[in-house]
């Protein structure tokens, strides 16, 4: 029986996968309902879209930004299965307000008003409900797994993720945004009765004062964090491959209806593609490593990474122009046009090598510091991530108001992943160095 099918068979993992998947599916459920009908219900102008998407991305970051500090002292300081069982409590009434939201969307009522005002707030609720799970997520796989175990773990946790992602975007854009409103609330319930069944794991330190002073708490956690060379190194190319993620996460819905002419079913499909190969690059990593924790093939998986986005962009650049009715394909009509299998292969492409580039970046994070601080250190991870997330937001809005088309604007992001493979680079010397 190999580690990765013990693992999902055991308690002391399955309820914790199970409650983070549903949390995930949740996610990206609300959020691309409510980004899809926008786009496609309210907006007709591609820069309007992209800012309204660039928007709620940058409201659903910022809880990271400013929140992760104390996110992971309660992590460290607190029983981690109490706290899960309170931040999943929250959720249900999160999605009580983001199904209120989506409900007004759905009957037209007071859409600039009040509908699309409670969207955005109960966005920026996830956000705070994310924060405060996210640490807990990693720092109690060293906690409840054997050593032998956390690169599997991890991986699962990844892949997971994106399995949830994936499946919560395909609901988002085959259902309608009414029967949305009533699928979030049912899912932040099952969640919280899966949280219930998450193992006791009690901190493993003495409990200090908490510090709500959230900006000498992020600055003092950050500095102390990036100490390690391995983890500062870790953090900075983690935060480079968000940044580059959130770009695209941003620019598929408007690339899909106005350079594609595709349908919101189309634009879901890019968001399946992509998290499909963000889960199968988080195991073929592990596959590859063996279970050992290290960056050995992450420069390489990052240039691949920037190697299928100059791709991607160079089968759109030559995607023809829309003739005919001005009618959206559907997602039939979409993939036997010439041109969309090497636009999904490459799009698959970049999943697949984002993935296997920053799976042992997190496990990187979860095993070389001690395990009373791994919350704290993941803490500090998301306050980082989520600057070089809001910056890539900034950035897309940015390039957008400059008139810069979305198509060329991929191009301008592959060269970061230049810099993400020379931070890669220098962790592998590192970790040779430290062994």
């Amino acid at each position: 029986m190999t580690t990765t099918t013990k693992l999902i068979r055991a308690r002391r993992f399955l309820p914790l996968f199970i409650t983070q998947l549903l949390g995930a599916f949740n996610d990206n459920l609300f959020k691309n309902a409510m980004i899809l009908f926008v786009v496609y219900e309210v907006y007709n102008s591609e820069a309007q879209e992209a800012r309204f998407s660039a928007l709620a991305s940058a409201i659903f970051i910022i809880p990271f930004f400013v929140l992760s500090a104390l996110a992971g002292q309660l992590a460290d300081m607190r029983d981690k299965a109490k706290l899960i069982r309170i931040i999943k409590a929250c959720e249900i009434a999160i999605m009580l307000v983001g199904g209120a939201g989506l409900a007004l969307a759905w009957k037209g009522i007071e859409l600039e008003g009040m509908a699309i005002p409670l969207m955005l707030a109960a966005l920026f609720a996830m956000g705070v409900h994310s924060t405060f799970f996210g640490p807990i997520k990693y720092a109690i796989l060293p906690q409840h797994l054997r050593e032998g175990e956390v690169l599997s773990g991890t991986g699962l946790v990844e892949a997971g993720t994106y399995i949830a992602v994936l499946a919560g975007t395909i609901v988002a854009g085959w259902i309608e945004v009414e029967h949305a409103a009533i699928a979030v609330i049912a899912v932040a319930c099952i969640g919280f009765i899966a949280g219930r069944e998450v193992p006791p794991a009690p901190p493993l330190c003495e409990p200090e004062p908490l510090d709500y002073h959230f900006i000498r708490a992020s600055v003092n956690l950050v500095r102390t964090t990036m100490r390690d060379r391995r983890v500062f190194l870790a953090i900075c190319a983690i935060s480079f491959f968000w940044a580059i993620g959130t770009v695209l996460f941003i620019q598929f819905p408007p690339l899909a209806k106005n350079m594609l002419r595709a349908s919101k079913e189309v634009a879901s499909l890019f968001l399946v593609i992509f998290s499909v190969g963000v889960a199968i690059g988080s195991v073929a990593i592990n596959a590859l490593l063996k279970g050992t924790v290290s960056a050995r093939w992450s420069p390489i998986s990052v240039i691949g990474m920037g190697a299928f986005l100059v791709a991607f962009q160079q089968v759109c650049r030559v995607w023809p122009p829309h003739q005919g009715p001005d009618e959206m394909m559907d997602v039939a009509t979409f993939v036997v046009q010439p041109l969309a299998v090497p636009l999904m292969a490459t799009l698959l492409g970049i999943a697949v090598c984002g993935g296997m580039f920053v799976v042992p970046l997190y496990a990187f994070l979860t095993t070389f510091v001690e395990k009373s601080q791994t919350a704290r250190t993941i803490a500090a991870n998301n306050i980082v991530n989520s600057g070089a997330m809001v910056a890539g937001s900034l950035a897309t809005g940015g390039m957008t108001f400059l008139g810069i088309a979305v198509a060329q604007q991929l191009l301008v992001v592959s060269l970061s992943c230049l810099a993400s493979a020379w931070l890669g680079h220098l962790l592998f010397r590192a970790e040779k160095a430290a062994a």
